[in-house]
């Protein structure tokens, strides 16, 4: 199940953003996976006080959203989705700018973090069952 991790700085979370933001993201898996990722899809929005978010030693004045990226591993090598990891970050980074405006573009990190089949789990269950 692709999960996205968002931090960023609470004051840009204003009640009307969250719903765009979950949209853009979702949006942007399934432009590299297509329309069958779009149920799979799980966003979340880590809201930090701009106090409390520092950059160069200094308290950050930027808007620089951290998004993560989890999901299994295979799905960064499936037929007829060349070069995955690259799609996504661009996709991404796109659906962000798109959200926040392109001053935020530069600023973007994207981190996409692929899990080994049999290191995750459903219900107690290592999912996907290992073979055979």
């Amino acid at each position: 199940m692709p999960h996205f991790e968002v931090r960023i700085h609470e004051e840009e979370l204003d009640g009307k953003i969250e719903r765009k933001l979950v949209l853009a993201l979702t949006d942007a898996l399934v432009r590299v996976y297509g329309e069958r990722a779009r149920a799979m899809a799980v966003v979340e929005l880590f809201g930090i006080p701009r106090h409390r978010w520092g950059i160069g030693g200094e308290p950050a004045a930027v808007n620089a959203p951290i998004v993560s990226l989890n999901l299994r591993e295979a799905a960064l090598h499936l037929p007829g989705t060349d070069d995955a990891p690259r799609q996504l970050i661009r996709s991404v980074t796109d659906a962000v700018a798109e959200v926040f405006g392109e001053s935020v573009r530069r600023h973007v990190s994207v981190y996409i973090v692929g899990v080994p089949a049999g290191r995750s789990g459903v219900g107690g269950e290592v999912d996907p069952p290992p073979a055979g």
